[in-house]
């Protein structure tokens, strides 16, 4: 038996002592005290030697509650050490929306061998979601849902609720459906204790409805749960009819998954990088951005060397040139998080995009001016050239302008377009913003080069 205040090292040795000795007993009861997501963690660090016995003696029930919370490398590897014939009974425990998650990294053949084990009414739904675009509302919904008839009692709907409780994950609504199985009302608990025996269902639902459909992508139902607070959202086809619902553990998947996307595109990262990511497929992961920021930058360097009489001429031009370069895409890449920040929870109209463009706008504009007229006095005073001050300071004023503009507009392009935004990453901001700040810099620079000279 776990002490209650046991770490999560002491309960590894526990584990792994009791797996050794083969103590099936004290093992039961040391996964009885864990949650899933714990055990998750445990078989994620146990010796790979020590697996087959700890899946061995872990019952269905908990196994299929482990796949959860694994990779789809470690479902695979779980699945694979489980054999068919155990596979298919811990795989039929879990929730729809679960199952579907795994089935679509199985291939057709293993697929169909597992959905032909099926029950009919189970198969016809697990290939129905399947079929949903990746990023559709209808891959992450559940028919684990309570609905009922216009004409049923609050007495029939109370029963019906009572008799399909284990079914439901979130019983706050019970949904009401006409003849066509069409959503037209939903009816709370409250309504359902504060109504009488022979109150009808159409009589006190609510017809107002927040709906979504099948096809809108998920990004889109996390917005509506973060505006009006749902615990549930049910979703319907294009004709109306109720086909399933999304509950709240599922948006925050949803949430989680999107913010982890991001931050490998802003960063340039590469895509599914963890601490449990080998070295070298890490490595190949984020070679694409790197080559492809690789050849830009050199576009950089092939300005530099068009310029060399200049910073012949003006040796301490060069020393303001990372300054110049930095500043911008720091500024560049400030913006694009604040735009990619904004799309998350705003809905876009064209009003909207010019007042967020003339207020980057701004921004930039007293950015430059500030630290322009700040380097401008820096280079002055250290070289004891007004003109070699007035470049600096007006190309740092300007870059900084177009750096702003560039992290705002770029990936409010790609939005428009329907590209993720976040796809206008960081470094690729940066290294864009570096070849303007460049171009500018060096062509002010010519422009006074008599005078700096």
């Amino acid at each position: 038996m776990l002490k209650k205040d046991a770490s999560k090292d002491e309960i590894a040795i526990s584990i792994v002592h009791t797996l050794k000795e083969a103590k099936k007993d004290v093992f039961a009861e040391i996964m009885s005290e864990l949650r899933p997501y714990d055990i998750a963690i445990q078989f994620r660090e146990l010796p790979i030697k020590h697996r087959p016995l700890f899946l061995e003696y872990l019952t269905v029930e908990k196994i299929s509650e482990l796949l959860r919370h694994l990779n789809k490398q470690e479902q695979s590897g779980v699945l694979n050490a489980l054999g068919p014939e155990k596979s298919v009974d811990v795989l039929q425990l879990m929730k729809d929306k679960d199952l579907t998650n795994i089935l679509s990294g199985f291939s057709k053949r293993k697929l169909d061998e597992f959905i032909s084990t099926m029950k009919q009414e189970e198969a016809n739904l697990i290939r129905r979601i399947l079929a949903y675009p990746r990023n559709a509302a209808g891959r992450i919904m559940s028919n684990r849902y309570i609905c009922v008839s216009l004409d049923d009692t609050v007495e029939q709907a109370t029963a019906k609720l009572r008799d399909m409780m284990h079914l439901a994950d979130f019983l706050h609504y019970i949904y009401v459906l006409d003849d066509d199985k069409k959503l037209t009302g939903v009816v709370s608990y409250k309504d359902l204790l504060l109504g009488k025996p022979d109150d009808t269902m159409s009589f006190i639902m609510s017809t107002n409805v927040v709906k979504a459909q099948d096809l809108d992508k998920q990004e889109e139902i996390a917005k509506l749960f973060a505006r009006y607070d749902f615990v549930t959202l049910p979703i319907i086809d294009k004709g109306g009819v109720l086909v399933g619902v999304v509950t709240v553990d599922d948006v925050l998947d949803i949430v989680y998954r999107e913010a982890n996307e991001d931050i490998e595109k802003l960063f340039a990262s590469g895509k599914s990088i963890d601490f449990q990511t080998k070295p070298l497929t890490a490595a190949y992961r984020r070679l694409p951005w790197l080559i492809l920021l690789l050849f830009i930058g050199l576009i950089s360097g092939s300005i530099i060397s068009r310029f060399e009489d200049t910073l012949a001429q003006v040796v301490a031009l060069a020393f303001f040139m990372p300054m110049i370069a930095g500043m911008t895409g720091n500024t560049g890449t400030q913006s694009l998080a604040v735009v990619v920040r904004g799309l998350v929870s705003e809905d876009l109209n064209m009003k909207k995009i010019f007042r967020l463009v003339f207020r980057e706008l701004s921004v930039g504009i007293t950015l430059g001016i500030v630290c322009g007229g700040v380097i401008s006095v820096i280079a002055f005073v250290w070289q004891g050239n007004f003109t070699l001050g007035m470049v600096v300071g007006c190309s740092l004023l300007l870059t900084l302008i177009i750096g702003t503009l560039a992290g705002t507009i770029i990936p409010l392009i790609l939005y428009k377009f329907n590209v993720d935004p976040a796809v206008a990453s960081g470094p690729l901001i940066t290294t864009i913003n570096d070849i303007l700040s460049l171009l500018i810099y060096f062509g002010i620079a010519n422009m006074f080069l008599s005078k700096l000279g």
